[in-house]
């Protein structure tokens, strides 16, 4: 043991006394508490496109904190926990602009599903355990003074029990759904197409089910990256055809129960339209700490960077300053990327991780190797399992959940967190404010290939280009953000207009996405960035 308190000190403060000495009122980042108690832990949790956002837990756990309207309590008299009747919430709409949230109804359990959003916006949510392990739901948003709920499908069902799957939308708009706990085989939604067998991930299960919840990213080239353990390998989901394996990543297993995550850095159309993808894994926990429940297990500090498309890709290692399990990576407007919750000891699991990591860090891609890490300012509340990070429309953060207990437990180590925290990176610090931009105009929808105007407004002069970005609102749980993706638009210099108010005022002209190859259709955020500093974003569909 005092091996391991040795090695959890030098790699976590590794930053904070090194060139020069930092206080944490240095350090990049703030913190403000949204919501005390939110009711519910929301294990699962996605932004929708009028800005709310779904919190999602699980039933069949015992009461939540959040009351039901009358009249709408869960019978189900298979529920361990409440056989004769649930009248708390297990899901909740919450909106950010007024701090305000309301109970939604959800019946069939939720637990370790998977989500995505459908091209019209509406929340598509499939399987999970017990009675919901075949299940489809979907939430179709509204306005926040109307009220919208969950809708539980009968039919169609999935083709198989799927429970710690993935799902990523395809250029079509159409669901594919990956894996899942004794599922080594893929789906679609709608199920127009055949379900296939999946042998790759039957090959990556070990001892210790290493398999689950695989980082599944769409290529600009529309085929898959699906990564599971510490293996990856090129997908064609229309034939159902691995096409390339790839090098296995150095080090240990990656994907859950072993705690990583991963993120598709920035779709960029300079140096290549839009055809040299890079994927970053970090982080992980020691082979064998699932296993044994080994909680004092140091999690791994590495990550991996990968071109997929290469002609021969291979993994460039870096060291992340702290060792991190149950990390979300969360795409930023910048092209940064935000490591955030997580602990650095143990594995994913009920009661399996301790030393929870507080500090974020900052992944600059952009940065040589040796330098693309940045520390910022910690939080105080531990966010380790079923925890979750999203980007909002603002460009802050919200953070989410965390009960690495069965039930509701508090006044316990890392009890059950219902707070809601959000984040702001140093790029909304108030000296930055007059570089940030205003959206005056943007369209609503546009095509593929479609050129558009967006215009803007600046405190000062622009100097260069400012950026038109498109950031997806994906579903994160279980440290993945399912469907996370961001797209550099190609644009024009920046035109100025009559200016007033003591205001600038530019358009930039826009081309869009080519194809749902590189960017599925539904609705996005649309960040102008503005020398490193994003706008509040607007909301534009892209349709077929």
């Amino acid at each position: 043991m005092k091996q391991r308190n040795f090695r959890f000190f030098f790699f976590h403060f590794p930053i904070l006394f090194s060139l020069p000495l930092l206080s944490l009122a240095q350090l990049p980042g703030t913190w403000e508490l949204l919501l005390e108690n939110a009711g519910i832990a929301s294990m699962h949790t996605a932004v929708t496109h009028f800005g709310t956002v779904v919190l999602l837990d699980r039933t069949d756990i015992g009461p939540s904190e959040l009351h039901l309207p009358a009249g709408h309590c869960r019978y189900d008299p298979k529920d361990r926990a409440l056989p004769h009747g649930d009248c708390t919430a297990h899901s909740a709409l919450f909106d950010p602009s007024t701090l305000s949230f309301r109970p939604l109804s959800i019946l069939t359990d939720t637990w370790c599903s998977s989500g995505q959003f459908l091209p019209d916006g509406t929340l598509l949510q499939t399987g999970g355990d017990l009675d919901g392990l075949r299940r489809f739901r979907t939430f179709s948003p509204c306005a926040p003074n109307l009220p919208c709920d969950w809708r539980e499908l009968h039919a169609p069902l999935l083709a198989v029990g799927r429970w710690y799957a993935t799902n990523q939308i395809l250029p079509d708009g159409s669901i594919i759904i990956v894996g899942g706990r004794a599922a080594p085989s893929v789906e679609f939604y709608p199920p127009s197409r055949p379900y296939h067998l999946f042998p790759f991930l039957a090959a990556a299960e070990d001892s210790q089910m290493d398999n689950l919840y695989p980082f599944v990213h769409l290529l600009p080239d529309g085929h898959l990256f699906v990564f599971a353990n510490s293996r990856a390998v090129l997908y064609d989901s229309d034939t159902g055809a691995v096409i390339r394996e790839y090098p296995q990543i150095p080090g240990g297993p990656r994907s859950y129960p072993s705690a990583g995550s991963s993120a598709m850095l920035t779709l960029d159309i300079a140096g290549g339209g839009y055809l040299h993808p890079e994927i970053v894994v970090c982080g992980g926990a020691r082979f064998g700490a699932f296993l044994h429940r080994d909680t004092d297990a140091q999690a791994d500090t590495s990550c991996g960077r990968i071109s997929p498309s290469d002609a021969n890709p291979v993994w460039a290692m870096e060291d992340m300053p702290f060792p991190r399990i149950m990390g979300d990576m969360v795409m930023l407007p910048t092209g940064d990327v935000l490591i955030i919750n997580g602990a650095m000891a143990g594995s994913q699991g009920f009661e399996m991780a301790t030393q929870p990591c507080f500090y974020p860090l900052l992944y600059r891609p952009d940065q040589p190797s040796g330098l693309r890490f940045m520390t910022l300012t910690p939080t105080t509340i531990a966010r380790m399992y079923h925890s979750t990070a999203n980007l909002l429309p603002d460009g802050r953060v919200l953070l989410a959940g965390s009960n690495p207990h069965y039930f509701y437990r508090f006044n316990v180590e890392f009890s059950t967190e219902l707070r809601l925290e959000a984040f702001s990176p140093e790029y909304l610090s108030p000296d930055r404010s007059n570089l940030r931009p205003l959206i005056v105009v943007a369209p609503e929808k546009v095509g593929y290939g479609e050129t558009f105007n967006v215009e803007v407004s600046v405190e000062l002069p622009v100097v260069g280009i400012i950026d038109v970005n498109l950031a997806s609102a994906p579903f994160s749980t279980h440290s993945f953000s399912q469907g996370q993706r961001l797209v550099k638009l190609e644009v024009s210099a920046a035109v100025e207009q009559s200016g007033e108010d003591g205001r600038h005022f530019y358009r930039i002209s826009c081309t869009a996405p080519p194809d749902g190859r590189v960017a599925p259709p539904g609705y996005y955020m649309a960040f102008a960035v503005n020398q490193g500093v994003p706008s509040v974003a607007k909301w534009v569909q892209l349709v077929l």
